[in-house]
């Protein structure tokens, strides 16, 4: 899919050289990045040399983690609201992803705000998933990371955003403690707290940060060590300057608040890239600029070094899956 805008066919071995280029980007990179999620097949590729990816990232100080849902289905009688599967035979598998190398894993449940949604239906299945899943993983030797996403589409507004994500996570830590998860070996990846898409009241990064931070301290035990942002569709920009903000929050903060970008970390490298093998060096200077900025972030120190036209640019995709 993300190879679409840059006319470059999706296939294996593009994909390959495309994962070594990020793999490869320099000995920099363990400076910004912890962890790198793979899928299963990248689990398993090798680089031009022939040496498993997996080794790659370990060597380079940087932990090897694993997307082990296999993606939301509709739940029935339900406006189109869904769940997320892979339980089954999940902890073979989780096995298996030891074995090659992963130490931990993540999955994605999706839930929307309308008028009607999310129900107490949808809620209440994505928060027994996650847990049941975050057992699993546990059970096999993988820290798992909680991911329930809301999604950015729609025309709601800030206040909206923070009632019904604080509504979430609450009855995501209820069902992990039902289920008797080790918080303390568990991270969560949740959206930052933002007003939907089509809102038409703007909102500064300082009310961003002040609406997830508020949500965070209501709902997120202080045992869970760290809370890894997902970007839902910001630009590069607006997810680097919305964490920033975060952590410039005075007052109690337990967790580290840090990131986990798909979009918002490789939207850039893409476009830089497009396939090409003389744009590979010029492409992994882009994903070091916006590791960087990212990892300031994170600190609360970022002053702006990744911004850019493209880092502007609008990821937004309605309904996004991958």
């Amino acid at each position: 899919k993300r190879f679409a805008p840059i006319n470059v066919e999706n296939v294996e071995e593009n994909r390959r050289a495309y994962r070594e280029l990020l793999f490869s980007a320099g000995p920099e990179l363990k400076n910004y990045l912890g962890g790198v999620i793979l899928y299963e097949e990248t689990l398993f590729q090798k680089d031009a040399a022939g040496k498993p990816f997996a080794d790659v990232i370990r060597e380079q100080g940087i932990s090897v983690g694993i997307k082990v849902d296999l993606g939301t289905v509709i739940l029935p009688g339900t406006d189109s609201e869904t769940t997320t599967q892979g339980l089954d035979n999940m902890a073979a598998r989780c096995a298996k992803y030891y074995q090659a190398g992963a130490r931990f894993a993540k999955w994605r449940s999706v839930l929307k705000i309308t008028e009607s949604c999310p129900t107490p239906l949808a809620i209440e299945e994505n928060a027994t998933v996650l847990a049941r899943y975050a057992a699993i993983c546990q059970s096999q030797g993988l820290c798992p990371i909680v991911e329930p996403e809301i999604l950015m589409d729609g025309s709601h507004d800030l206040e909206k955003a923070i009632k019904v994500t604080e509504t979430v996570l609450a009855a995501c830590y209820k069902k992990l403690n039902e289920h008797h998860i080790y918080l303390e070996g568990t991270l969560l990846k949740p959206n930052m707290v933002c007003p939907g898409q089509d809102c038409p009241k703007k909102y500064t990064p300082e009310d961003i940060g002040l609406a997830t931070i508020t949500v965070l301290r209501r709902t997120v035990p202080a045992a869970v060590p760290g809370i890894t942002f997902l970007s839902g569709g910001q630009s590069e920009e607006e997810a680097t300057l919305h964490l920033n903000a975060m952590n410039k929050i005075p007052g109690a903060k337990p967790w580290s608040l840090t990131f986990s970008y798909g979009r918002a970390l490789q939207a850039t490298v893409i476009k830089t890239w497009a396939g090409k093998k003389e744009n590979v060096a010029v492409a992994q200077e882009a994903l070091r600029v916006r590791a960087k900025a990212n990892s300031e972030a994170s600190l609360g120190k970022y002053a702006g070094s990744g911004a850019s036209a493209s880092a502007s640019e609008s990821l937004y995709v309605k309904d996004y899956k991958y």
